[in-house]
């Protein structure tokens, strides 16, 4: 149900509680994404998957700062990760995450 109200002569809408909530859980998958460390670290994986040294050598940071991050990443369902032998291998879990950095990419990290 969509809720009306005139404002200032304009005809605006209010959210219904269930479009309130997606509201609430996309702006804190936004805020989780975006402190710049987990912003490059899914950057990275928008490509391919990554373990943990492979995205430690490309950020520049200590292992454990990267263990936190992606850590994070995880508890929000942002990223997935599957073991192989001794190794932890990362990747993005949905693929409107992996739409959503690819567009943020094409509109204000590539040259023109």
């Amino acid at each position: 149900m969509e809720n009306q109200q005139i404002k200032n002569g304009q005809e605006t809408q209010t959210l219904s509680a269930d479009e309130n909530e997606e509201v609430v859980a996309i702006a804190a998958l936004l805020k989780t994404m975006s402190h710049p460390i987990r912003l490059k670290i899914l950057c990275l994986l928008q490509d391919n998957e990554m373990t943990v040294g492979d995205i430690q050598s490309e950020v520049k940071t200590t292992n454990a700062n990267v263990s936190q991050h992606l850590s994070i990443l995880r508890n929000h369902g942002i990223i997935i990760y599957r073991k192989d032998a001794n190794f932890i291998y990362n990747r993005i879990a949905d693929n409107r995450i992996l739409k959503l950095i690819q567009t943020m990419h094409d509109l204000f990290c590539s040259r023109h």
